[in-house]
């Protein structure tokens, strides 16, 4: 415990005396969206960092535990689409005024569910298009715009954002996803911090193994 304070994931502050920092899944109002326990954002509120997604909104934003998410960072949803198999993309249903019903929605694009894993970084002001899947202990690079899946561990940079490098080795990589330690309790995980934090990776490695 710190000052005297074990962790909760139901806190929204959880820096105390400051606002612009909060945990995420305690706030959220829409069902359609899930976080994980301590997962936060650097902002006062979240939900306006998820946009295009309305009461008919067919699709669902999953986020992991213990992600990093930045300033600026949106998350776009399937419903910013408009219909691409016609010769106009204008959509003329969704104003007054003009006579059209609709598109049927075999006409619309949709890329399904949009899902972060535990422990990802999202760096400021990056933007995450409908559909992905960011996989476990990934990092998103500042202003990236991030529109296909990002392997487990791996830095992805830039518009479009494509693969820098994988974090660690293949092996560092499937230890770390068979250990989960974020699904751990929060007296476990306290008592991990000295092995999720040593840059002795060597060290981390032969932990793992010994832990599994």
């Amino acid at each position: 415990m710190k000052n005297g304070k074990k962790p909760d994931p139901d806190t929204v502050h959880p820096i105390a005396g400051y606002d612009k920092e909060i945990y995420i899944k305690p706030t959220v109002q829409n069902p359609n969206i899930s976080v994980g326990d301590f997962t936060y954002i650097a902002d006062s509120q979240f939900e306006s960092h998820v946009t295009h997604f309305y009461p008919w909104s067919r699709d669902k934003l999953i986020i992991g535990k213990f992600c990093q998410i930045a300033s600026g960072v949106e998350f776009v949803m399937n419903d910013a689409n408009h219909q691409m198999n016609a010769v106009t993309t204008f959509p003329f249903y969704t104003l007054e005024g003009w006579d059209m019903e609709p598109p049927a929605a075999s006409d619309m694009p949709f890329k399904g569910d949009t899902v972060v894993g535990n422990d990802v970084w999202i760096g400021q002001n990056a933007v995450i298009l409908p559909g992905v899947h960011i996989g476990d202990g990934a990092i998103i690079g500042a202003n990236s715009v991030v529109g296909c899946h990002v392997a487990p561990y791996t830095i992805v940079i830039g518009n479009p954002a494509k693969e820098l490098r994988k974090r660690f080795d293949d092996e560092l990589i499937n230890l770390l996803l068979s250990f989960k330690w974020w699904d751990k309790s929060m007296e476990e995980i306290n008592s991990l911090i000295p092995v999720l934090t040593c840059s002795d990776l060597e060290k981390v490695r032969q932990e793992l193994r010994a832990r599994l």
